[in-house]
């Protein structure tokens, strides 16, 4: 059999380029060999086993895409030890290939960093801590460390010369990476300091975004606005710059409601015996009024004051008496936080009347049902108004003006 063998090596040497290129697709067949059985063979039995372990941490780490850059390692390595059998090409392939396996080996890398971050980030304890930047940024390191790999394979040269090379131009590689720098302080700031969370509500007037983060990266932030379109802050911008995060709202669990209505200043007035009588009936203030009345009467028994004029002593008012029954409707309804800010308050007064603002949370902070529960309010604030002698300030509208022009038929 021997004997056989070299007979046809001798055969073949007579016709060296059959020769060669026999060596050539031999040495690919077997590379494809050994492709095969660590694609098809190695990695099924890996999967299998990680399948069966209780971690999900190694189901992660070893994904699809950084198991198949392993598989494809293992061709390029075998071309790489048998590139000899070819030796008028034998080192074109060894340089060919030396780059192949670096380049794979920094794809292997980058898989395993996304893998990683993946992991963590569906870890609750850290979750607010991202290590996405930082990641990024090894691999710009490992990147250019793998570059000069390739030069110096290219070259001859040694890739540590060509390192100090870059070294001696470091003037120019932060002029060129500026912003990758600064977005990696301003990575670390954000952080340090919690500013901006995956998930977390941002508003940015100036870049246009309002929404939630989808993604926080060394070099931008992703935003989804509340109309689904996508901006895309550079995160040294958003340091730069200034904007809104409404975490705080929603760890509250309440959104705030904060707006006023306007009341017609000609309106208030003292209540007189049969306003008081007509407010008694509303259940929500009878108990409200009938002791104020009684701390109204004491006063002004103890100032001994003539209460024929109604400036003198104290009296209550429509507008007091209308605040104290906002306050208890707001104290009833099961929608509005009682453990947050709960405010009824006058504003100052000015051309369009006096301001009274509703200064409460919703116990919500679902967009929608937000702004359900504030209508609501306001609804029956505004229809409850006249009820308290009192009117909502507004400008006169055509029907107004009209109005006043039948009134008025006949005048000039």
């Amino acid at each position: 059999m021997e004997q056989l063998f070299n007979d046809i090596k001798e055969w073949l040497l007579q016709y060296p380029f059959i020769y060669y290129n026999l060596k050539f697709v031999g040495v690919l067949l077997l590379a494809y060999i050994g492709y095969i059985i660590t694609k098809w063979i190695l990695l099924v039995i890996v999967r299998q086993v990680v399948k069966k372990t209780k971690t999900e941490f190694d189901d992660i780490l070893l994904n699809e895409k950084f198991l198949r850059r392993l598989a494809d390692i293992t061709p390029v390595l075998i071309v790489y030890n048998f590139a000899h059998l070819i030796p008028s090409a034998e080192s074109l392939i060894q340089v060919i290939t030396k780059i192949l396996i670096i380049i794979l080996i920094l794809l292997a890398i980058s898989s395993a960093f996304s893998s990683l971050n993946d992991v963590y980030e569906k870890s609750s304890k850290y979750r607010d801590k991202p290590i996405k930047g930082y990641l990024q940024i090894i691999m710009i390191i490992l990147s250019v460390i793998g570059i000069a790999a390739v030069f110096g394979i290219i070259t001859g040269q040694s890739p540590w010369s060509i390192l100090t090379g870059i070294g001696a131009m470091t003037a120019i590689i932060i002029l060129i990476f500026q912003d990758t720098i600064l977005s990696f302080v301003a990575s670390i700031q954000i952080s340090f300091y919690d500013l901006v969370r995956k998930g977390d509500w941002i508003e940015a007037p100036k870049y246009g975004a309002d929404g939630d983060v989808i993604d926080v990266s060394l070099n931008v932030i992703k935003i989804q606005n509340w109309d689904k379109t996508i901006s895309v802050v550079p995160t040294h911008k958003l340091i730069d710059g200034s904007f809104k995060n409404w975490r705080g709202m929603q760890l509250a669990g309440g959104r705030r409601i904060k707006r006023a209505i306007y009341i017609d200043l000609s309106s208030v007035k003292f209540c007189t015996e049969e306003m008081l009588k007509k407010y008694k009936r509303f259940q929500l203030i009878k108990d409200y009024i009938e002791k104020k009345e009684d701390e109204v009467k004491e006063f002004n028994k103890g100032q001994h004051a003539d209460m024929q004029e109604l400036v003198n002593g104290r009296r209550l008012t429509n507008l007091g008496t209308f605040r104290a029954y906002l306050k208890a409707y707001l104290k009833q309804r099961s929608d509005v936080h009682q453990g947050l800010t709960f405010l009824v308050r006058h504003l100052d007064p000015g051309e369009n009347g006096l301001p009274i603002e509703v200064y409460v949370f919703a116990k919500t902070i679902e967009w929608g049902k937000y702004e359900d529960i504030q209508a609501d309010i306001f609804d029956h604030i505004l229809a409850v108004v006249p009820h308290f002698d009192l009117r909502v300030f507004q400008y006169p509208s055509g029907s107004d003006l009209q109005k006043l022009s039948s009134n008025k038929s006949g005048y000039i």
